[in-house]
């Protein structure tokens, strides 16, 4: 654990602080690009758990028939899940490259970093979302974590991401051995431990979360190997927990970047940040498995999982990660207390 306790200790020097100085949007804003007219839970668990572990904003970037009701569809969509999400039913069948590229624009300015693939389905006009979306990142620099069937399109080409060393890939068992393939890699050819990096240094640079017992979470260069307790239990959406958690920890880490923590002693590194996104998401979803399944057992579902962030949170990094700056010593019920007592 001794290693744990210095990844975690690195990992909380992202988490921007609960500050009066800090303004809405300064503590990450996150974009999910997903949800199609069959999976309207994925985006939601993933932005949902943005704003849990404590980002400002959320941003759902799906087509029409995920994002929003009509007579024709089914009432249970992203918009009346959760007011707290800010929901784009932007991506439609119809629209162009160069009308998906408009509306990605439109959006990215606003954002830290982008998850793409919770919900995104594998119809033609979603898997060109995913690529714009993409590219557009690249442009621009910022952190994306590529999941469920964004993995799709990683797998059929490679190049959408290769030598991008700003994102990170969340595979499962079945994506991870797409993805081995798709990279010329034979699993028999060595150690299952270093399938990971190989497939890093094969796509030249993206960091690899290797989902497991333990999860491996590799540049090709370096890897850290991520051991908490979780739960056995296996409900669907567990990874979009992940996804978003990494997307939450990379926008900390692009802020992380941009302020004055040049100045730290031992600062951060850029190639560090995927790593320890990573590691630190990892971490927190094991948790929140581990204790939603405490409470529901086998009946555990990721909805459940989702309200457990929170305490997760806390419980990886620390009350110190969860305090309330502005507060100053003594909190507020703490100063009311002590100013009744002192009129009596």
């Amino acid at each position: 654990m001794a290693d744990h306790a210095k990844h975690i200790a690195r990992c909380k020097r992202l988490i921007p602080p609960l500050s009066p100085e800090l303004h809405k949007g300064q503590a990450g804003r996150v974009g999910v690009v997903g949800g199609s007219k069959d999976y309207s839970g994925a985006p939601y668990f993933a932005s949902m758990t943005t704003l849990r572990i404590g980002a400002d904003l959320a941003h759902v970037i799906c087509e029409p028939a995920a994002g929003r009701a009509s007579c024709e569809l089914s009432p249970h969509i992203i918009k009346t899940y959760s007011p707290d999400l800010i929901v784009h039913t932007d991506l439609n069948e119809k629209l162009s490259e160069d009308e998906m590229t408009q509306v990605f624009k439109g959006v990215l300015p606003r954002l830290h970093t982008l998850v793409i693939g919770p919900g995104l389905g594998r119809d033609a006009h979603m898997q060109l979302a995913a690529r714009v979306a993409i590219r557009l990142a690249r442009e621009n620099e910022l952190y994306v974590v590529l999941d469920a069937d964004a993995l799709w399109l990683v797998q059929n080409d490679p190049s959408v991401v290769k030598g991008y060393k700003r994102a990170v890939l969340t595979p499962n068992v079945v994506e991870f051995q797409r993805l081995a393939e798709s990279c010329n890699i034979d699993p028999k050819s060595m150690e299952p431990t270093e399938l990971a990096a190989a497939i890093s240094r094969a796509l030249e640079g993206p960091t690899l979360v290797q989902k497991g017992r333990e999860d491996r979470i590799t540049n090709g260069t370096e890897t850290l190997v991520s051991e908490l307790t979780g739960s056995s239990r296996r409900c669907g959406g567990q990874g979009d927990v992940l996804s978003g958690a990494v997307g939450t920890f990379l926008a900390w880490g692009k802020n992380y970047e941009e302020r004055e923590a040049k100045d730290e002693e031992d600062p951060i590194k850029p190639h560090e940040i995927t790593l320890l996104a990573a590691y630190a998401a990892s971490s927190l979803t094991r948790t929140a498995s581990r204790l939603t399944f405490a409470k529901h057992k086998r009946a555990m579902q990721t909805g459940e999982m989702v309200g457990f962030v929170g305490e997760a949170f806390e419980e990886v990094f620390g009350s110190d990660a969860v305090a309330d700056q502005g507060l100053g010593e003594a909190g507020v019920v703490d100063k009311l207390v002590t100013a009744i007592k002192g009129s009596l």
